[in-house]
């Protein structure tokens, strides 16, 4: 196992591991900029659920079969507990000049809204900024088709964007990634608005998944850390930024236990 120094195994690299904790490892304000789109936890779900995502436009509705080493489906009072632990560490990691975008989804669950006030509330929410997308994959009889997720923009004190971002509106319209096997992978367009919106210059994604936020960091000139859970996500994110003729560098550690079993036994 190589040693954990920072930054020198940690910037550009692709860390295999548990989100939380392989944050724990990272000096406290040594990153500038938080990208993230964590698991929705959308398989627990009440009402009519989500269907089989025939006629969506994501090849196979690949989301709708979960992820790899993630089942998607932890009792929402341990996913909030953990998504808060998530956030404290990406607070703690970013400098007073750092932000979190952290991508999610509003859902209504048993007549109530799930709009992740439980998950966000506390920490410095700036902004909500909507992505509305072209389309989207849970043809569901019940509801009219779900098009649009939400970003949460969370700030320290000093958090300014770049010279002229501020041009553009609160409401984003990017076509889902339709060509990537990760069920649920951030479009490049939306992550280079966001990237490209800052002054930052190390960007963490500790739901790295597919490797969309270090493509996207190492083609502006950015550096980058992932942390993914998955070891074939960490491949595939690898030989996406291979293809994109950047640095194949990912540092593997052993991954910690499964987290949603360690969470249950709290």
């Amino acid at each position: 196992m190589k040693s954990m120094e920072f930054p020198q195994n940690f910037i550009n690299q692709i860390i295999l591991g548990d989100c939380v904790e392989t944050m724990k490892k990272i000096p406290d304000g040594s990153v500038d900029l938080v990208v993230t789109s964590p698991p929705y936890n959308l398989k627990n779900s009440t009402g009519n659920g989500m269907k089989d995502g025939r006629g969506g436009k994501w090849s196979n509705a690949a989301l709708v079969k979960g992820y790899q080493n993630y089942d998607d489906c932890m009792p929402h009072d341990k996913y909030v507990k953990w998504q808060r632990e998530c956030l404290e560490q990406m607070m703690r990691v970013i400098n007073d000049h750092g932000a979190i975008f952290y991508n999610h989804k509003w859902r209504v669950q048993d007549g109530l809204l799930q709009d992740r006030q439980d998950i966000v509330s506390g920490f410095p929410v700036r902004q909500i900024i909507i992505w509305r997308r072209k389309g989207g994959i849970n043809f569901n009889p019940g509801y009219f088709l779900p098009t649009y997720e939400v970003i949460y923009l969370i700030t320290k004190k000093d958090f300014k964007l770049a010279k002229k971002a501020n041009a553009y509106g609160d409401i984003w319209e990017f076509t889902q990634e339709m060509n990537n096997p990760h069920p649920a992978a951030f479009p490049v367009t939306l992550i280079e608005r966001i990237i490209s919106s800052t002054n930052a210059e190390i960007i963490l994604d500790p739901f790295m998944g597919s490797g969309t936020t270090g493509v996207v960091a190492k083609k502006l000139g950015r550096k980058y850390i992932g942390i993914e859970i998955s070891p074939e996500y960490c491949k595939m994110a690898e030989e996406r930024i291979a293809g994109n003729g950047m640095q194949k560098a990912t540092l593997r550690i052993e991954p910690q236990m499964n987290l949603f079993k360690q969470l249950q036994e709290v």
